[in-house]
């Protein structure tokens, strides 16, 4: 995939009105400190344009950045760090929840796991909540470069035990340092922006 521009056009904080875009929104989704600036910014083909950071609960926004002005990369807040006040994350929650419910354009949200460790109990939750609101999150199993070729299908299998994943629910393993796996998210992103567009799902089927 060749990326010629990016943008971070939007950036919603807890009182902020979110966009009304007209492109495709792709949302990324995953506990503090799992790589997830890191994966946009692979995505993205830039070393450094989301920001990264040693500290957790870092990303307090939903940043919405426009790619190609064709599509957009929705970062949102971590989540699962000890030390964000109780009524932050809260208020982290409800922004969350209330983009999952309104946006319209929103068209595969990816859930990020550290591969090395079994899914922690935030990790279910957040799983469970992105189902709940109509999606099939696709897993994105980060910091693959940790780990030894032969330890990576055991840990695929942890990963879809402890979130419940459906058979045919997608696991893909991905490394910042090595970009392995970053085509294949490229070309799942293509593949569903390149797909007809289908009236408003009713976002609250599982509720």
């Amino acid at each position: 995939m060749v990326i010629k521009t990016v943008e971070l056009e939007t950036v919603c904080g807890v009182t902020s009105r979110l966009p009304d875009n007209d492109c495709p929104e792709f949302a990324f989704s995953g506990k503090s400190n799992v790589g997830k600036s890191s994966l946009i910014n692979a995505l993205m083909n830039r070393k450094a344009f989301a920001r990264t950071s040693a500290q957790p609960g870092k990303t307090q926004t939903i940043n919405f950045y426009r790619i190609n002005g064709e599509w957009y990369y929705v970062d949102l807040p971590g989540y699962g760090y000890a030390k964000v006040p109780v009524e932050e994350k809260a208020r982290w929650g409800k922004m969350i929840e209330g983009y999952l419910k309104r946006s319209s354009m929103l068209k595969c949200v990816f859930l990020l796991v550290d591969i090395r460790h079994e899914p922690s109990a935030n990790d279910k939750v957040m799983y469970d909540w992105i189902v709940a609101n109509g999606y099939d999150p696709v897993i994105i199993a980060t910091k693959l470069d940790k780990l030894k070729r032969s330890q990576v299908p055991k840990h695929i299998r942890q990963i879809r035990e402890g979130l419940g994943i459906k058979k045919d629910g997608l696991v893909i393993p991905f490394s910042a340092e090595t970009k392995q796996g970053r085509e294949e998210i490229w070309g799942l992103i293509e593949q569903i922006r390149q797909q007809p567009m289908q009236p408003e799902k009713d976002k609250n089927i599982h509720e």
